[in-house]
């Protein structure tokens, strides 16, 4: 699995867009990092470019992975583990055209407004970390490219 941390900008950030998922039926209504499946043959950046374009309509410049510190990246959850990049929109304008029905921007400034969304619980600890790393970076200029 892939995911996009898809920020208003990668060399300083402010917002995040979330999306909420329509289903399966456990998570509807919670908020997520959009993305999906890597296809057999397909590499994870690619398929996360495929993913967004398909569920949002943007094409995306990739920046750094956001690391779990585990191999497979983020645990989902038994079975499944996802691999999340930060991104910014190149082409288009996000909307929910698959898997979701609502889009959200997120202020990063104040970890509130990111951490007050019903996130998906296997996404919380990704926006923990990204919360993080953006703090990280606006003191010490450390970049999300």
């Amino acid at each position: 699995m892939v995911g996009g941390a898809v920020l208003d900008s990668l060399e300083e950030p402010t917002r995040l867009l979330s999306a909420r998922r329509t289903s399966p039926p456990k998570f509807a209504g919670m908020w997520e990092f959009p993305g999906g499946k890597v296809e057999p043959g397909e590499s994870a950046e690619n398929a996360l470019h495929r993913e967004l374009r398909e569920e949002l309509g943007i094409g995306v410049r990739l920046g750094a992975e956001l690391h779990s510190g585990l191999e497979d990246g983020w645990p989902l959850n038994p079975n499944a583990s996802m691999r999340v990049w930060f991104a910014e929109i190149a082409e288009g304008v996000p909307a929910p055209l698959e898997d979701h029905d609502e889009l959200r921007w997120v202020e990063l400034g104040s970890d509130a407004q990111a951490l007050d969304l019903p996130w998906i619980p296997a996404d919380l600890p990704i926006v923990r970390r990204l919360l993080e790393t953006v703090t990280h970076q606006a003191r010490s200029g450390v970049r999300t490219t």
